[in-house]
């Protein structure tokens, strides 16, 4: 019986009495309000009683379950009389409805929980949105990122800036998961209290391949001492899938006042935050600074042959130090370049030497000038190049210099470092 009543909840099956009679003109019945519904009567819920207390006098008590049960069926043969099917009162139960759907929707999550989820592919197990983990005994960050589709060129490969952007990405990450990030741009607590922060100096990086859309590259870094008033950082990115070798870099920070733009020394307490993190590693041996050629005094031009002129910092340009971001540069430098240099080949390492920095009110010149080909160590005829970047008035902001291999070139291959 009570699968019945359910059953007729959902499935409401023929009206117990035949609906009111029309007129012979096919007026609404009586009984039907403005929207065509039969309305119900006022004392229909009296009546429901009622008819309940004349069933339980009227039912004699005989042994339990069959008592129970003409009990049952009295009460839903009095409710169908007392109660006429209408449109209203056939509508299905829609909270039990609700409930049975909520109870499946949580059991099927629960069972979705306890899967054990692993995709197919393994360069998918790496965690693209996580800071990265301090490994090697607390001496080294890593972290991986995925190439996205807005970070790559013409090439179809990821550019120069985007490597550049992850080195910056893992140093800030570096301090932050270690607990040393103040309220500024990579500056310690102590630094913060001092109104210091960090600025590179000089930075060398050589790229041996440019990852792709899609891939994932695992970017390691450390810092070091350098001298009695710098910090050495250093990077390695390899394929998280092949471990080969992307891009070695290397850089000298020094640290500036906030409030006057002078460079100031580590002041002791500083010192005492960052030294029990510093590393011996190098990323680039003194061989690797070999491969770049060391242009004699003389040689320098007095002026470029490729000149860009009229460059102007946007406001998205500037970092929360109010001043332009390192990386920016790299894209000026590269504005002076020949295009007939960007199109057949590709920028295999680059040095870049900081003088001043640069605000949102400056308007810089790029001068590039292409020196004559010259033949490396593994017999690929190269590209080297020299660059200024400077305000228009004159001081210098930017001194650089790159090397070129043609395009499809394979480069030196270089083994995974060793800890």
């Amino acid at each position: 019986m009570a699968g019945s009543i359910a059953a007729s909840a959902f499935f409401p099956g023929s009206p117990a009495v035949p609906p009111p009679p029309k007129s012979a003109l096919g007026e609404r019945p009586d009984s039907l309000d403005v929207r065509g519904i039969a309305a119900k009567q006022a004392s229909s819920s009296s009546a429901v009683r009622a008819g309940r207390t004349r069933a339980h006098a009227a039912v004699p008590k005989v042994n339990g379950g069959a008592g129970k049960s003409a009990l049952a069926d009295a009460e839903h043969d009095t409710m169908s009389s007392a109660a006429p099917r209408t449109f209203y009162n056939q509508l299905p139960d829609w909270s039990m409805l609700l409930a049975a759907i909520t109870t499946i929707f949580f059991a099927a999550e629960k069972q979705w929980t306890l899967l054990d989820w692993k995709p197919k592919r393994p360069d998918m197990l790496v965690d693209t949105l996580g800071f990265g983990t301090i490994v090697h005994d607390g001496f080294m960050f890593r972290q991986n990122f995925s190439i996205r589709s807005y970070e790559i060129g013409a090439d179809r490969t990821a550019s120069i800036e985007t490597l550049m952007n992850h080195l910056q990405e893992t140093a800030l990450n570096h301090v932050k998961v270690v607990g040393l990030l103040g309220d500024g741009f990579g500056s310690t607590p102590e630094m913060s209290k001092r109104n210091l922060f960090w600025v590179v100096s000089q930075m060398q990086a050589i790229v041996e391949r440019y990852p792709c859309w899609g891939d994932t590259v695992e970017v390691n870094t450390w810092v070091g001492a350098h001298g009695k008033n710098g910090m050495r950082r250093d990077w390695h990115i390899r394929d998280s899938v092949t471990g080969h070798t992307v891009l070695k870099a290397t850089s000298k920070w020094v640290m500036m006042n906030k409030l006057t733009r002078k460079l100031a020394r580590i002041p002791d307490e500083v010192r005492t935050e960052i030294e029990p993190f510093f590393s011996e590693y190098a990323a680039i041996e003194d061989q690797d600074h070999q491969k770049l050629p060391k242009l004699p005094e003389h040689d320098r031009p007095t002026s470029a042959k490729y000149v860009r002129t009229g460059l102007t910092p946007r406001w998205a340009d500037l970092d929360i130090n109010q001043h332009v971001n390192n990386v920016k540069y790299i894209g000026w430098i590269l504005e002076s370049a020949p295009i007939s240099i960007l199109e057949n080949h590709e920028l295999a390492s680059i040095v870049l030497d900081y003088k001043r920095e640069c605000g949102r009110n400056s308007v810089l010149q790029s001068h590039t000038t292409v020196h004559t080909d010259c033949t490396d160590e593994s017999g690929e005829t190269t590209l080297h190049c020299e660059h200024l970047l400077s305000l228009e008035s004159g001081p210098t902001i930017v001194k650089a210099r790159t090397m070129w291999r043609p395009k499809g070139a394979k480069s030196q291959e270089t083994a995974s470092l060793s800890w």
